[in-house]
This record gives C-alpha cells, structure tokens and sequence, in this order.
C-alpha cells in the first residue's frame, strides 16, 4: 500500500499532468484560430483548387474521389456555418461524415453539380458579410468559378451523348485553374475573416435555386429539343431573365397593387404566430385589467396557448413567475424592467425571432404603462388625503379663531357688559358646534357629506357677529330675504380671505377690509382690502395649484376654488391692484 505523501505526491503530478496536456490543447486552439483565421482565402483557394483536379480530369478513377475527399476536408476548415471554436453535435458530425463518404464514393455527376450550388450558394451568400474590397473580389472570382465549372464541365457531362472540343477541355483544365490560383494570391488583410453568421440564409436559398432552375431548364430543353447545350443554356438564360424581369415589375407597389415585396413582408411577419390576434386580446385584457402584476401574468399565460410556445418565464421588479414546461430551446429577451424567457418546442426560425423581440417590447409598454397608471392611481389617493386634510385644516383654523374672539371678548368685558356677552356666546357657540359637527361628519365619510343650504340673512348677520374687528366694513343689500346659499361653502370662503386679509393687516398699517353680499343669481360675495397687490406668478396660480405660503399650508384658497367649483360657483380675484384687492364668489352662470 502507498503511504499517504506519496499518494499526495501522484495526485500532485496528475494534476500537472492535467495542467499541461490543457495548455497544449489551447495552445492548440489558438494555433488552429490563427492559422485558418488570418489568410481564409488561401482555404478557399486550396478548396477550390482540389476540387478543380477532382472533376477537370474525369472522376471515374479513385485519384480523383481522394482529392474530393480533400477538398471536403479543406471546406470543413474554411466553411463560413459552423464557428472554428465551437465542438460539433453529433447529429452534424453525422451529416459531416455522410457527405464526405457521398463524396468519396459516389461518383456522379449529378452529384456534383448539386455540390457545386450548394458551393455557389455558400459564397454568394457571404457576399453579404465582406466588408474588405479584396475579400469581395476573393468571392466574386470563387462564385464566378465554380458557375463556370458547373456549367461549361459538369451539365454537359450529364448528358451521354455529348462531346467535348478540346480547345473547350483545354479551357476548363488550363484556364479556369487561374481563379483558384488568382484566389490564394490575392493580398487579403489578416483577421478580416467574415462572421460566421455573416451567411445569409435567404439569399443563399434563392442563389442555390437560381442556379438549380439554370441547370435543370438547360437539361430539359436540351433533351426536349435534342438540340446543342449552348442553343439550351441560352434559350433558359433568357426564360430566367425574363422571370426576373416580371418579377422585379411586380415586387414594387404600383397602380393599386401592394407588390410581392409587401405581400412577402407581411408573410414572414406573421409567420407561425397569430399576431393580430394575439395584440387585440392584450388590447382587451389591457382595459379589463388594472392591476399590472396579474395583466402581466394574464397576458402570458395566453402567450402559452401558442403552438410553438412551451413554457415562459418573467422577471419583472416586484414579481416573477413561470408558465408551461421548460426545453431545451429558448430565447431571453429584456424591456426596461421586464425580462422574459421563451422556451419552444424546436428551434426558432429568423422570423419568430423576431416576432418574440416585438411582442416582448409590446407587452413591456403595456405593463410600464399599467405601472404608470398605479402609480397615478396611489398619487391621486394621496392628494385627495392631502387636500382633504387640509381642506379640514382650515375649516379647524376658522373654528378655531371664532373661538379665540369669543375668549377674547369674554376676557375684556366688563360686568355691564355681560348681557350682551351673554347674548354673543348664546348665538354663536350653536354655530360654531353645527360647523365643527359638520367637519367630523367629512372627516369620517367625505363622500356622504350632503350641501346644506342656510337662509342668507342668517348667514350674513352670523358673519357680520364673528367679525367685529374695526378695519373690517360689511355693506348688503335688501334682496336677500328668502334666498338661500350654500352655508359651509360661503363660510369657508369668506373666512378664507378675511384670515388672510387680517394677517396682511398685521404687516401693512391702515389697511381697510370691505365685504359686500349682493343677492343677484344665487349670491355674490366680494371682499377687498386696501393693500398691496399680489406678485403676478402667485396671482397666476392662485386657484389652479397650492402656492408657497409663509403663513399656512398655501392651499386655502385652492381648496376654496375646487369646494366653489363642485357647487356650481367660481371664486374669482377681480381686482389685483395696490390699493384694490378683490376676490368675489359668484354663480358659475353669472
């Protein structure tokens, strides 16, 4: 048995040996990354010229299937799919060595020419991804090659009867072997090797099929025809070009037709997904539900009820959650706070792809503005608390300072005077209760506080008793028998202002306050006083917002306006002038 250091010991150089034979596969790696990476047209220009010696000379013997064999091997290290990096599935490695193995054993020429379009296809759909101009002329001479291999060496092969001349056999040996060899020396600039996600599914898929509608229409006519290949060739290229030229007339709009370029769009667009459907039923669930966290839910849970949709997952601030069964497919997509997983049932075409990144953009708009209107709906809470609140405050204020003058005319009268004390207190403590009832009776049920309509002589003589200061004047008419007002409203509007003028008396001496009822639609109440006018911002905004106020909360009189307003009248500040200060409370009618 080993003693316990020199098992440590074996462990210790394992490990290093771990170590090493790691640093040798990166080393490895990286070598591998440079070598393909830095010149990738020198690849391509192997490729090609291995494949040109496969088929210039005939592929009957087995040099030639050896030298296809090498030109797959040399396509597997320049191939724009798959990335250099990235380990192959086993699926792929199967497709891998059944091509190779087609390839090598196969050889026809029908096979070849569907190799040299899928070849075609693959560098004409890099095309899109070259950024070096010289990378581009790599790839043009590649494309221009291999269709000329295809068609002036491997269709006329597949016709049994034809003979080749040997200045055309010439041609196709000598003469096209000078694009492979013009490819290799090409000075392309290191590292500006193509993403291997530069292809282009798409236009490669309409490449492969143009050049597969050249081959198969040259072969038909010509067996149709029992004419020449190049009689057959040409009599296709026109049908093809022709076809194309019908199809660019109609890919456009014109005269009332949408064009197949619209009609296409709108195809892939709602390929595999409802998607009408599906945001006219967010649009409904978005009016039924307000609460954003069960919208969110909701919405994805009629997401799972797709075909292809297995499950979803989100992400969201204060919620999460998961729907459905999770696979091995899946996609993550983010919105402002939002974040949603999609897993699917099979891999997920371009197109969906993109239909999943709109829907999820979608429904972050929707559930940002379901928050939004949460948070609306809380800030509307709290500011009906608020103005309540202090809509009660100076309601409290004015019970308040009705109290204090009768305190103080308790405490100054003398015992001649205590009739009429007697007579003061008797008249306005009952009112001064029946306003402190009605402002518990608001503060516990706001809402069920019903408007008491009070006769307008008794209100007017109620207010000229709690105000017998001597700068303050009352003038009314003789209309106001039998008319009848809004007693809380008038109260709290008219002790409003005359607090406020009384403390603007405080600051400004000799200032006179004047209140004057009229008994015209429904009553008007105007109270001025001889001071300074008031700043033109704070005028401004008087009854549209509170404004900063050194000696409340700057609300009184916005309450007052939105209190007058609620009860069909308007509070109005007519005169703004040094010397004049109006407000007046009129009908809203008048």
């Amino acid at each position: 048995m080993l003693e316990s250091g020199q098992y440590n010991q074996l462990q210790a150089t394992a490990a290093n040996d771990g170590d090493k034979a790691v640093q040798v596969n990166e080393t490895t790696l990286r070598l591998q990354r440079r070598l393909i990476g830095s010149h990738p047209q020198w690849w391509l220009g192997a490729m090609l010229c291995a494949l040109h010696f496969a088929l210039a000379w005939g592929i009957d013997d087995w040099p030639p299937r050896a030298l296809l064999l090498v030109h797959f091997g040399l396509f597997l290290m320049w191939q724009p799919v798959w990335r250099g990096e990235r380990s192959l599935e086993t699926r792929h490695a199967f497709l891998v060595v059944i091509v190779g193995l087609l390839l090598a054993g196969w050889n026809n020429w029908w096979l070849m020419a569907v190799w040299l379009a899928v070849l075609f296809a693959l560098i004409g759909g890099n095309l899109m991804g070259s950024q070096q101009p010289r990378q581009r002329l790599a790839a043009i001479l590649a494309a221009g090659y291999l269709l000329s291999l295809l068609l002036m060496w491997v269709v006329p092969h597949l016709f049994a009867e034809q003979r080749f001349e040997p200045a055309l056999t010439a041609l196709v040996q000598y003469g096209l072997l000078l694009l492979p060899i013009l490819i290799i020396v090409i000075p392309v600039p290191a590292g500006s090797k193509s993403s291997p996600l530069a292809v282009d599914l798409i236009y490669s898929l309409m490449l492969f099929l143009l050049v597969t509608g050249l081959v198969l229409g040259s072969f038909v006519v010509k067996q149709v025809s029992h004419g020449d290949y190049p009689l057959a060739l040409a009599q296709s290229l026109i049908v093809m070009a022709f076809m194309l030229m019908m199809l660019s007339w109609l890919w456009n709009p014109h005269s009332g037709f949408t064009g197949i370029g619209h009609l296409l769009s709108r195809y892939l667009m709602s390929l595999g997904l409802p998607f009408e459907r599906w945001v006219k039923g967010l649009a409904d669930l978005a009016e039924r539900e307000h609460e954003p966290a069960r919208f969110l839910s909701l919405a994805l849970h009629d997401m799972c009820e797709l075909p292809w949709v297995a499950g979803v997952a989100w992400q969201a601030r204060h919620s999460g959650g998961e729907f459905g069964a999770r696979s091995r497919f899946q996609a993550e997509y983010s919105f402002q706070e939002l974040t949603l997983t999609f897993h699917t049932k099979w891999s997920l075409s371009p197109a969906l792809l993109l239909h999943l990144k709109l829907l999820t953009q979608m429904l972050g708009h929707f559930y940002e503005a379901k928050q939004r209107e949460e948070i609306q709906r809380h800030n509307a809470y709290t500011q009906a608390i608020h103005e309540t609140g202090a809509r009660l405050t100076h309601d409290v204020k004015n019970l308040l300072q009705s109290l204090t003058s009768l305190c103080a005319a308790a405490e100054s009268s003398s015992a001649e005077e205590a009739a009429a004390l007697q007579s003061l207190v008797k008249r306005q403590l009952p009112q001064i209760a029946q306003r402190l009832s009605t402002t518990l009776e608001k503060l516990q049920a706001p809402q069920q506080a019903a408007t008491v309509r009070i006769d307008a002589v008794t209100w007017w003589g109620g207010l000229m008793q709690r105000y017998t200061r001597r700068e303050i004047a009352f003038s009314g008419d003789d209309g106001m028998a039998g008319l009848s007002v809004p007693g809380e409203l008038f109260d709290s509007i008219a002790e409003n202002l005359l607090q406020n003028a009384i403390a603007k008396a405080q600051q400004q001496p000799d200032l006179r306050i004047s209140v004057s009822f009229e008994s015209v639609a429904g009553g008007k109440l105007t109270i001025c006083d001889t001071g300074k006018a008031m700043p033109q911002a704070i005028a401004a905004r008087l009854f549209a917002a509170p404004v900063l106020s050194q000696n409340g909360l700057g609300i009184g009189l916005y309450q007052a306006a939105k209190q007058a307003e609620q009860l069909g009248y308007k509070l109005t500040l007519v005169s703004n002038s040094d010397g004049r200060v109006c407000f007046a409370l009129t009908s809203a009618g008048a």
